[in-house]
């Protein structure tokens, strides 16, 4: 160490460390990363807007090259890397990304499919009319210069601004250790909450600091995006405005439309949420379709033009686009969050601010500045009034004054004896020496007067501004309704309800309906009053169209408010609301039950069931194809998981077939296709965990099954069986005919079948006041009144209820009350 002289000193290493990663971080905090909560400029910003003004690319001259601004910038203000710059001039020329652009862009500025800008030697700039407003009135003292950084100039510490920057075009920033996230806002939103709390400061009773607030969250409802989008409720934006942190969801705008030649459905995307690359967008759509974690979209194209954006998504016929729209919005950018995190500068020190302290920075931003500007116009004023009054006194005295000047030897000699003969200032001896002979005329000096008198009005004006805060105020509020009613433009962003947390049920009226589920899997539901009541051993109508190989295998009524319960082929139940199954025509072949809920590839509903609620005590009967029941408490189907819950445990060779809601006390009834039908207590079967397998229900021949199922819910005198046939042979049989058996036993004939009515198809406890539901595995639907159908003893076969064709099979029933 001697060898230096003492010149190296000894000096700890994290000491070191601390120090200058200390100042590192000030320096970015400080000088980078962070923008002014006066102006809402970071210095590269602010440094850019000067340079403009010092090259007099005002928006009444001609562009000039970009590369000549970041030139200038660069040598004089700013002495980072041409690209940083060149990339902030872009960003506040973009429309898509500034909501009130700053500077005004002459050719290719990129896009908002993440083209990126010319090079700065093709492009060129001039400020945006809206930008004078940040400079304007810098000339007159109105903020703080400080050396650049070799000293050679000046550069602003802020700007003027005459409108809330920081709010309205926002600002984001990463610093170290600490990050800003300001959305953009509505230009005129801001200045009427500006206004408000000017308003609250002269106030002599003013509002709570909760009213304020308050009121604030109505003048100003949101951010307002260039790129607009939907805002999905109100919540996080309170939140970010009352507490500086918040999140608000932006979803795409998206409409769903008939496309008229084919009849399929499309949807069209006209706004995507704020920074979201649109190529990417629909690279990741086109993605998500090749990987069929979206299924039912057929061609995706982009549509958009200098008119606007338009995205275009068509979709398979059979589809539900309300599903496929919510798919996007999950698995793409299409729904995005926008973390809020109201960071600035505070007197150089970094602050989370609430909306109502960011206006009041800025209106005390704003009377400093009207004050500084009122203090230079009173000296300009008061120093211009000085010589006019020596010019006025010099006329007075003109032939005296002429005499003076004429004998002198020099200048500097006249303007001493001018000083000493009418006690004239330097400055007003200069003036008289200076005058010009015209001066000499009356009109002259009538215009000094005028002169005179005006600069006496502005002197007083001055003073009383100076002297009344109640006047800065309304200067302010004058200044920004002139920004207001050249700049002010309608609210991009419109802010909706956030439907992923509210509960739909609410907008959702409650009504009957039909729901029918096809052999192959597609559902779909219809109102009630689709189906017109018909006779007995009439045709029906169309109630569904498939598939050469598909046919309707279920058919139920429920209400919109309903649960439905999904039974597959694997022993899993999965759960929908009746309103969310898509609505459809009587003809339309419905949508693919894939598309509604998480199914494995070769799972397949097997049965399904319409519950109220949860609730009650009632008890879930499975039955399945083999005979085997199972009762589980209700509750325990009760689950939010989307990929469905363990409803019972499948024997490999069996499959459930109904599924019943039961009361715990009730009789239940087994029918096989020979037509036997038993009737056992409901107590006979134990309650069993829901994954459980069941117990025997019937006792079946080696050729037999279960084909029909129903619950007696507390006997009624009036209460019979209704059996049907393949081919629409029907009847009803008095209940009491079937006498109560013990669970296991084989049962009683209970319709005779034989090659004329076909098989058994199914049996349902009905009373006479009630309608009944027929559909075969052609789609064809009978509406008629159970009254219609006689009674007859267990052994009959009955009577022609529905007239089948000749490959015709009725397939399902369903009955419900009328509500006649």
């Amino acid at each position: 160490m001697d060898i230096f002289e003492g010149k190296v000193l000894p000096i700890d290493i994290s000491d070191e460390l601390k120090k200058s990663f200390l100042a590192y971080s000030m320096s970015v905090i400080a000088s980078r990363a962070l923008p002014d909560v006066r102006d809402g400029l970071k210095p590269v910003h602010r440094r850019i807007l000067y340079t403009m003004h010092d090259l007099g690319m005002v928006p009444s001259k001609s562009y000039s090259k970009s590369a000549r601004l970041v030139g200038d910038c660069m040598g004089k203000f700013h002495p980072h890397g041409d690209s940083s710059i060149y990339d902030a001039v872009v960003r506040m020329a973009q429309e898509f990304s500034s909501r009130y652009p700053l500077i005004d862009g002459h050719g290719n500025f990129g896009s908002v499919d993440g083209d990126s800008a010319a090079a700065m030697r093709y492009t060129e700039v001039k400020m945006a009319s809206l930008a004078t407003y940040m400079l304007a009135d810098i000339d007159k003292d109105t903020v703080d210069f400080g050396p650049n950084y070799d000293e050679k100039e000046k550069e602003p510490s802020v700007l003027p601004s005459k409108f809330p920057n920081l709010l309205v075009n926002g600002s984001s920033g990463i610093a170290v250790g600490m990050a800003t996230n300001i959305p953009p806002h509505n230009l005129g939103e801001v200045i009427d909450g500006v206004n408000y709390l000017i308003d609250q400061q002269g106030a002599e009773a003013p509002d709570s600091d909760q009213e304020i607030t308050e009121k604030l969250l109505k003048l100003i409802k949101g951010p307002d995006f260039p790129t607009a989008g939907l805002l999905m409720g109100t919540e996080g934006i309170q939140k970010a405005y009352t507490t500086g942190r918040g999140s608000v969801k932006i979803r795409a705008k998206a409409i769903i439309e008939k496309i008229e030649k084919n009849n399929k459905m499309q949807i069209i995307v006209t706004e995507i949420p704020f920074m979201v690359n649109k190529s990417r967008l629909i690279e990741k759509i086109a993605e998500l379709v090749q990987e069929k974690k979206i299924d039912g979209i057929t061609d995706l194209r982009d549509e958009s033009n200098r008119k606007g954006m338009r995205i275009v998504i068509e979709l398979r016929r059979d589809v539900n686009p309300q599903i496929i729209l919510n798919l996007l919005y999950k698995h793409t950018q299409m729904e995005e969050s926008f973390g809020i995190n109201l960071l600035a500068l505070v007197d150089g020190t970094p602050k989370t601010l609430t909306l109502k302290a960011m206006l009041e920075y800025f209106i005390a931003h704003q009377k400093e500045v009207i004050i500084r500007r009122t203090h230079f116009e009173l000296k300009k004023a008061q120093d211009e009034a000085h010589i006019v009054e020596g010019l006025r006194k010099a006329l007075d005295f003109i032939d005296e004054v002429i005499e003076i000047i004429r004998s002198s030897k020099n200048d500097e000699t006249a303007r001493e004896r001018l000083m000493t003969r009418f006690e004239f200032s330097e400055r007003q001896s200069q003036a008289i020496l200076d005058m010009r002979l015209r001066r000499l005329t009356g009109l002259e000096r009538e215009k000094l007067d005028a002169q005179f008198q005006k600069l006496s009005d502005e002197i007083a004006y001055h003073l009383a501004v100076l002297q009344s805060d109640k006047m800065v105020r309304e200067i302010i509020k004058t200044e920004l309704g002139e920004i207001r009613v050249k700049y002010d433009n309608p609210r991009r962003s419109i802010i909706t309800i956030d439907t992923t947390k509210m509960d739909i049920e609410d907008l959702i009226a409650d009504e009957d309906v039909v729901i029918t589920v096809t052999h192959k899997g597609y559902i779909k539901r219809l109102p009630l009053t689709t189906y017109r009541s018909q006779r007995r051993g009439g045709r029906g109508v169309t109630g569904m169209s498939t598939g050469e190989s598909d046919f309707v295998e279920k058919l139920f009524i429920a209400s919109t408010h309903h649960f439905i319960l999904f039974f597959s082929t694997k022993g899993k139940v999965y759960r929908l609301r009746a309103h969310a199954i898509p609505d459809a025509g009587r003809t339309a072949k419905g949508t693919a039950m894939i598309n509604l809920l998480n199914l494995s590839q070769d799972e397949k509903i097997t049965a399904t069931i319409a519950v109220k609620d949860f609730k009650d005590d009632s008890y879930l009967l499975t039955v399945t194809r083999k005979g085997i029941i199972k009762k589980t408490a209700l509750e325990e189907y009760h689950t939010q998981r989307k990929d469905g819950l363990i409803a019972l445990t499948l024997d490999d060779d069996d499959e459930l077939i109904a599924v019943r809601q039961t009361k715990g006390k009730d009789d239940i009834l087994l029918a096989t296709p020979s037509g036997k039908i038993i009737r056992f207590p409901e107590n006979d079967v134990r309650p069993m965990g829901r994954t459980a397998r069941g117990v025997r229900g019937m006792k079946l021949g080696k050729k037999e099954y279960v084909v029909g199922v129903d619950v007696i819910g507390g006997y009624d005198k009036d209460m019979e069986l209704l059996t049907m046939t393949e081919n629409g042979f029907a009847k009803r049989t008095r209940l009491d005919e079937f006498r109560i058996q013990n669970r296991g036993g084989m049962g009683v004939i209970g319709h005779k079948v034989n090659k004329k009515t076909g098989k058994l198809a199914g049996i349902k406890v009905v009373t006479s006041e009630e309608e009944l539901m027929v559909i075969t595995d052609d789609g064809i639907v009978i509406r008629q009144e159970v009254s219609g159908i006689s009674v007859q003893g267990r052994s009959a076969q009955g009577v022609t209820a529905m007239k089948t064709g000749e490959d015709n099979k009725v397939v399902a029933l369903a009955k419900f009350v009328s509500k006649d």
